[in-house]
């Protein structure tokens, strides 16, 4: 059975004193630890704040925080790649709903895209409120399903500052509906077909656009941003945009060894 997991946010437990010490869980994880009913003699995973994965003996409880002892140091398992998912952004709950899910298949980062076909709209005064929503989930999703790295969500960005940012990716995965069936996800990923993950975690990019998907000058744009942008087909049904936003990141890992793929026959 997995143990119950914790982000910490500034504690380093490599450094603390003591044997026994006070875990320093946030306001939410703390409620969250409550709603689980833990009790003295139960262990937890705690991943700190710098990155290292611990075992931990939970000796007893002062108020709503927990004091623990380290049983034991764990192995964190390894990322097959950093995948960054630019999701389009979404009406209604679907992009919570990406979010989630993506983030339990081990998606790294996440790029709310402000594309021209956009429903949802955010502006500037709830764009922090929004991003700091959609973190939450992500960590949220992230110690529910055992994820040891917790995958950073940054602000809606316009196609100025995307375009930006995808410039240092190694890959970058343009999924479109209008890509000709020959556009292979094997072949788009060719480019990092040499880097392995002992020297550096390859990154790459995966592209979804919004519901009305995206505008011919936004796919222009995102390929002539990167030398190695492939647009690539998802095959012939056109999913929806939360269902492409779970698919594609999932279909790249795989291909990558993640999600068993090194038990492949």
């Amino acid at each position: 059975m997995s143990l119950p997991q914790f982000f910490l946010d500034e504690q380093v437990l490599a450094d603390e004193a003591c044997e026994q010490f006070p875990l320093a869980l946030s306001r939410d994880d703390a409620k969250h630890a409550k709603v689980l009913r833990l009790a003295a003699g139960e262990h937890i995973a705690v991943v700190d704040a710098a990155q290292d994965y611990f075992e931990c003996e939970i000796k007893a409880f002062d108020g709503g925080t927990p004091i623990v002892s380290i049983s034991g140091h764990l192995d964190a398992k390894p990322l097959a790649a950093h995948v960054c998912l630019v999701q389009g952004l979404a009406k209604g709950d679907k992009m919570e709903t990406v979010i989630r899910h993506a983030t339990e298949l081990g998606v790294s980062e996440f790029i709310p895209f402000a594309a021209s076909r956009s429903i949802m709209k955010v502006d500037a005064k709830k764009s922090a409120s929004k991003t700091e929503r959609w973190q939450a989930i992500a960590k949220s999703a992230a110690m529910q399903s055992g994820q040891t790295h917790l995958a950073q969500v940054h602000e809606p960005m316009r196609l100025s500052a995307l375009k930006d940012a995808l410039a240092s990716f190694d890959a970058v995965i343009l999924c479109w509906e209008e890509a000709p069936g020959t556009a292979k996800l094997c072949d788009a990923l060719r480019p990092v077909s040499h880097i392995a993950p002992s020297d550096r975690l390859a990154r790459v990019a995966v592209v979804v656009g919004p519901e009305g998907g995206l505008a011919q000058e936004e796919v222009d744009a995102i390929l002539a941003c990167n030398d190695h942008a492939r647009m690539v087909s998802l095959g012939s049904s056109i999913l929806r945009t939360e269902t492409a936003g779970i698919v594609a990141p999932a279909l790249v890992l795989y291909e990558l060894g993640g999600l068993g793929a090194g038990e492949r026959a």
